[in-house]
């Protein structure tokens, strides 16, 4: 495997800690990024034992100077960057009219601005390495509503500064898509699921069933299963798709 360093935020648990662990196949090293160190630990060991370096940054993609730094050290460590995959980022799940406004600051500053600085950050090297950057989003982008607003609206941000990027990166030689989830069974998805169900008079096992239904998949999603499309996104039979937003969802999204 010849030199090649993706950077992975939320690389702790969930899409992040699966798609890094499945990137550790195609990529020589990774920067793995969350604010839990001891999770991070975790997910280095495991893309170490598929044989791929690991540097485990552990801060706050909120805070203003992270994402420089997480540049800085990658640079420092790896000499280089070729893909950046924009996981991080945990929207509060508040109905419309119950949200503060420091809720709303807290989603926007990491998940949006927090993936928009690092790419800004990452772009002089992805340019450099003709490389590849990812940005999550959600299938809330497609359908906000009142009980989840702030997701929705968050994640249709996403989708427009994924596809501005790649309108730049068009120029620069740089591949940009964003990527639609639909309801993946994650430890947020079950803390999300704890919320849910007494509010609907339901035990958590009953609501676990009862989601998918009501969302008309056959099932919750596998974190490794987006995981590949991510590992897709980054690879080389890739590299003419870019500015796309990509849905994997199990069909809950049932327009064309």
């Amino acid at each position: 495997m010849s030199q090649s360093v993706a950077v992975v935020t939320g690389a702790s648990q969930g899409i992040g800690q699966a798609t890094a662990i499945r990137l550790a196949r195609d990529f020589s090293a990774l920067t793995l990024v969350a604010r839990n160190r001891a999770r991070l630990e975790e997910t280095a060991q495991a893309v170490q034992a598929a044989g791929a370096k690991a540097l485990v940054i552990a801060l706050d993609l909120a805070e203003p100077a992270a994402a420089q730094a997480v540049v800085d050290q990658t640079l420092a460590a790896f000499g280089r960057i070729d893909a950046l995959l924009n996981i991080a980022g945990a929207v509060p799940q508040i109905d419309l009219f119950d949200m503060t406004d420091e809720q709303w600051d807290a989603g926007l500053a990491l998940k949006l601005h927090g993936a928009r600085r690092l790419t800004v950050a990452a772009w002089p090297a992805l340019r450099q390495a003709k490389g590849a950057v990812v940005l999550i989003s959600g299938n809330s982008a497609l359908f906000p509503k009142a009980p989840y607003a702030a997701v929705g609206t968050i994640n249709a941000a996403i989708v427009a500064l994924a596809k501005a990027f790649s309108d730049r990166g068009i120029a620069d030689g740089v591949q940009v898509n964003s990527v639609l989830p639909g309801p993946v069974m994650t430890g947020r998805r079950r803390s999300y699921l704890e919320h849910w169900a007494p509010l609907h008079n339901l035990t958590v096992e009953e609501a676990t069933v009862n989601f998918p239904r009501e969302a008309g998949i056959a099932r919750y999603g596998k974190p490794e299963e987006i995981a590949e499309l991510m590992a897709f996104l980054v690879s080389p039979g890739a590299r003419w798709m870019t500015g796309s937003t990509l849905r994997m969802d199990g069909g809950e999204v049932k327009s064309i």
